[in-house]
């Protein structure tokens, strides 16, 4: 067995150590399966007392709070949520089905840093295609097949988080894209617009986004700069349910 072997061979092993961790995060008592209910409050509005949003459930149920800026006004909303373990789709789970570790898709780029403070417009899916400003504070550029391609990744803590749709969208992989999370680089506070940083895209860390696992996500959707023409056949691909169910 050659080095370039024994290194596919170590690769495809750490790839499915990361599909079992992934596996134990979806099916956890935070995870997205166990995600039952989501409310949100008016603009303004105080929250809902844990008694009152716990009245209809039963008492092992986990309850959490969460808040965001109203869409129109900017105002803050409370919201809270509602997870449950032995959630119907906890039950239908069967795993997610994912291609084979493929080192095609492991892609050499850059980040053009641009501007801390730039916002972009994102459509989400229970938003009836009004849209959020999200933290894009560069752009990841990169050549495929003599293309040049420049995606919106928007800012997540010390990542960078990709929404994208491909080729295989709506059939093979989950219909309203996936997402790709990468180390986002140290930029420092005075550093030059336009400045890049190199960064990899690894597809076969691609994943089925929230809104796969549990219909009370609100997932952000592909902007059209990072909806690819290509098929790309690494990462996740669809959640695997018990014959009849559905989210």
């Amino acid at each position: 067995m050659t080095s370039a072997d024994i290194s596919t061979v170590d690769a495809a092993a750490a790839l499915e150590g990361w599909h079992r961790a992934r596996t134990a995060y979806v099916t956890g008592a935070h995870g997205p399966l166990s995600l039952v209910f989501t409310h949100w409050g008016q603009a303004g509005e105080e929250p809902v007392a844990e008694d009152v949003a716990r009245a209809d459930w039963p008492a092992h149920v986990i309850f959490s709070r969460l808040q965001r800026d109203n869409i129109d006004n900017g105002e803050l909303e409370h919201g809270y949520r509602i997870w449950d373990t032995q959630s119907p789709a906890q039950q239908a789970f069967q795993g997610i089905g994912s291609y084979g570790f493929n080192p095609e898709w492991i892609i050499d780029a850059e980040f053009e840093y641009v501007d801390e403070s730039r916002f972009m417009p994102f459509e989400h899916l229970r938003d009836s295609g009004a849209t959020r400003g999200l933290p894009v504070s560069g752009d990841i550029v990169f050549t495929l097949n003599g293309v040049e391609h420049r995606l919106a990744a928007f800012d997540a803590g010390d990542k960078l988080q990709l929404v994208f749709a491909d080729a295989t969208s709506r059939t093979d992989t989950y219909a309203s894209g996936r997402f790709l999370f990468i180390p986002r680089p140290d930029v420092s506070a005075d550093q030059t617009p336009g400045t890049r940083f190199p960064v990899t895209l690894d597809f076969n860390h691609a994943v089925v986004p929230p809104c796969g696992f549990s219909n009370q996500m609100n997932c952000p959707l592909p902007p059209a700069s990072n909806r690819f023409t290509e098929a790309i056949t690494a990462g996740e691909k669809k959640v695997i349910w018990t014959e009849g169910f559905s989210l």
